[in-house]
């Protein structure tokens, strides 16, 4: 059973770091893609980026040059290292899976989600 669970989440100023994990069980990633979501208040959830079991990556245009996405097969998990974050960073940031990971992994639709973790960016 497909299980993800997100943390590293938290209170962030502006300008601030944090990395985001994401530990998948259940199955092996090597073989998946994994995204990485974010869904502000009143907002519609938004891809941030992604990573497919080539090792290719993609970011929204929002948070190139500040966000960076890894895997670690052998530890199974997913990190999003997030930089200079802004105040418009601050999210429930949520990690997906999906099998079909040879695919251009920005338009896979996910099926399989963790519980979400959450992001504040103020000063």
């Amino acid at each position: 059973q497909v299980h993800l669970v997100e943390s590293g989440g938290g209170l962030a100023q502006p300008g601030g770091s944090l990395r985001l994990s994401c530990a998948a069980s259940g199955f092996s990633l090597d073989y998946y893609a994994i995204a990485w979501f974010r869904q502000a208040p009143g907002k519609e959830r938004e891809i941030v980026s992604c990573i497919n079991s080539a090792d290719a990556t993609y970011y929204v245009d929002s948070v190139k040059g500040r966000f960076a996405i890894s895997r670690d097969n052998a530890e199974n998990t997913v990190y999003l290292q997030v930089n200079s974050l802004k105040p418009e960073d601050t999210a429930v940031y949520y990690c997906a899976t999906d099998e079909r990971g040879g695919s251009a992994c920005e338009w896979i639709p996910y099926e399989n989600w963790g519980q979400g973790t959450q992001v504040t960016v103020s000063s």
